[in-house]
């Protein structure tokens, strides 16, 4: 079963943007991934989209999206990004909140700090949820 996780923030428009960028870019199509936000902002941050394009990860045509309550149940794990989500809780879900800051108003180089944070909690829940690779 390949395993889901949904990442929420207020507005969908950085930080969950750029960890499920990140979340796509690591593990493929081997994990589903969600984001949505409570309040959806109208566009993406570009201030994040700039950040993950030093990377070669292109979000800007994502679409910030609305927290659904079907989007909830139909994840593994939901993880909330320092804001205080009031998040629908489901029994036997994984929750997580990540302390981050926000990247609206940042310049670029606290943007990368918050990316390069995002970048490395995702690789280690890549190793938690995926199994290793075979030994050949």
């Amino acid at each position: 079963m390949t395993p889901s996780v949904l990442f929420v923030c207020v507005h969908n428009a950085g930080r969950s943007q750029m960890a499920a960028a990140f979340l796509r870019s690591i593990a493929g199509d081997r994990i589903e991934v969600r984001s949505a936000g409570s309040i959806p902002a109208e566009r993406i941050n570009p201030i994040a989209t700039a950040a993950m394009a030093e990377l070669s990860i292109d979000i800007a045509a994502q679409q910030p999206k609305l927290l659904t309550t079907d989007a909830v149940q139909a994840s593994d794990v939901v993880i909330t990004m320092g804001c205080g989500d009031a998040c629908p809780i489901f029994p036997g879900k994984r929750y997580e909140d990540w302390e981050l800051d926000d990247p609206a108003g940042q310049d670029l180089d606290a943007v990368r700090s918050i990316r390069d944070d995002i970048r490395a909690r995702i690789e280690q829940l890549v190793t938690e949820l995926l199994p290793p690779p075979a030994a050949p």
